[in-house]
């Protein structure tokens, strides 16, 4: 069985060390074992060679400014349901930050998309749900974590957005400096010539 895959990541039970009164572990919440299918989804479904692995969450941020806003949507996924979980706010701030890193670093053409192959802030947040969840921890209720969430994405994709338009706006302004420039030059060698 491949150990990346989403079945062997949610596998619960004891170990398999034969002893016969070693108590079974407590089988995981059902939003965290839907974290873990994600984030393999997201993150780690496509084997590369060499040990390496991608998801889909790098080739849909291939799309161009879509792309962005699309794969930020999907990592906010998973901070919804760690605070429905009842993740700590200190947790679910770093969380945040993963994706907002993600989302401003993919934005650059070639070397965002390459970032975001490295970065996989799906599988960092399902590592911190991973080690902060605890089974006493109080679920937040919906109401609660909607309205957080909703603010929170909203203002992650409205700064995506400003991130594209300031690119897209200095790479046009780049691309007349170099064309005015080439106009420029011919003018001279005109004139000199």
């Amino acid at each position: 069985m491949d150990p990346n895959s989403p079945r062997h990541i949610s596998a619960t039970g004891a170990a398999s060390t034969g002893d016969a009164y070693q108590i079974p572990k407590p089988e995981p919440h059902w939003r965290l074992v839907r974290l873990r299918r994600a984030a393999w989804l997201l993150d780690r479904s496509i084997p590369l060679g060499g040990g390496y692995r991608i998801g889909l969450d790098p080739l849909i941020g291939l799309i161009p400014g879509a792309g962005d806003w699309i794969g930020a949507l999907l990592s906010l996924y998973f901070i919804y349901e760690a605070a429905r979980l009842g993740l700590p706010m200190k947790i679910l701030a770093r969380m945040g930050a993963n994706v907002a890193i993600e989302s401003f670093l993919g934005v650059v053409p070639v070397i965002g998309d390459l970032f975001d192959f490295v970065w996989q802030a799906n599988m960092r947040n399902l590592r911190l749900v991973e080690q902060h969840y605890r089974p006493a921890l109080a679920p937040r209720s919906l109401r609660k974590v909607w309205l957080a969430v909703t603010v929170f994405s909203v203002l992650l994709l409205a700064l995506i957005g400003a991130a594209i338009y300031r690119l897209v706006r200095f790479l046009f302004s780049w691309f007349y400096a170099l064309r005015e420039f080439d106009r420029r030059s011919a003018q001279i060698k005109k004139h000199s010539g």
